[in-house]
């Protein structure tokens, strides 16, 4: 029985040693993938930081500094993912803060500024003091207001120019229907001339013919001379 209990008290033992050991190795990456990302080396950062969230996938401090690496290379995407993971495992207000203030500047980059506020207020409900957070938060709406004006004005000019466009073509439809109409009248009046023309050369040329005729069947006459003494 002494036996029995002294291997399940070393089972017990074994298996909370392994996960001190664990833990250590989680933050052990983690710490070396800090040292990467003082040094600029973002990308070697990630690798450490993938690393310690492999060993302790619900270690919120791994997850989070995961996003960091992966904004700074501008892999916003990916970036966005391990931040929202974060904000799930996160229980200090904050790194939440942090992690949510993070996802607006992402948002607010890539002008997706209904998603930006929205991270930006849960940042200030988690940390009410940060002042950047704020800041980030008043100049986010200001750009949406601005960006819905540009799409109204986009949107009202694009209606005037195909307004102006069908006016120009009914316009020009209208012109050429009078132009139509205005050369069908020539077009008669110079077939009308052509027939008048042609009958009254078709008249001089008969009288033309007849006196002809009269001038031959008259005998020739003499003029008389008459001179002045």
């Amino acid at each position: 029985m002494k036996l029995k209990m002294a291997r399940y008290i070393l089972s017990i033992l074994l298996f909370v040693f392994a996960l001190t050991v664990n833990a250590q190795n989680d933050r052990q990456l983690i710490r070396e993938g800090n040292r990467m990302f003082n040094k600029q080396q973002y990308d070697k950062a990630e690798i450490q930081y993938r690393k310690a969230v492999s060993k302790n996938p619900s270690n919120p401090q791994a997850v989070y500094n995961l996003g960091c690496a992966l904004m700074m290379q501008n892999k916003d995407s990916a970036a966005i993912v391990q931040y929202e993971k974060a904000v799930k495992l996160e229980k200090n207000k904050f790194r939440l803060a942090s992690a949510y203030h993070n996802i607006g500047v992402i948002c607010q980059n890539h002008k997706m500024y209904g998603d930006a506020i929205k991270a930006y207020e849960q940042a200030l409900r988690n940390n009410p003091k940060d002042d950047e957070t704020r800041y980030n938060l008043a100049l986010c709406k200001k750009l949406q207001k601005n960006d819905k004006k540009d799409n109204n004005k986009k949107k009202q000019d694009k209606k005037n120019e195909n307004n102006d466009s069908q006016k120009n073509k009914d316009k020009n439809n209208d012109k050429n229907k009078g132009e139509n109409k205005q050369q069908q009248p020539k077009e008669q009046m110079s077939k009308e001339n052509a027939e008048q023309l042609l009958n009254a050369a078709i008249q001089n040329e008969k009288a033309t013919q007849q006196r002809l005729k009269k001038a031959m069947q008259k005998p020739g006459q003499r003029r008389r001379s008459e001179k002045n003494w």
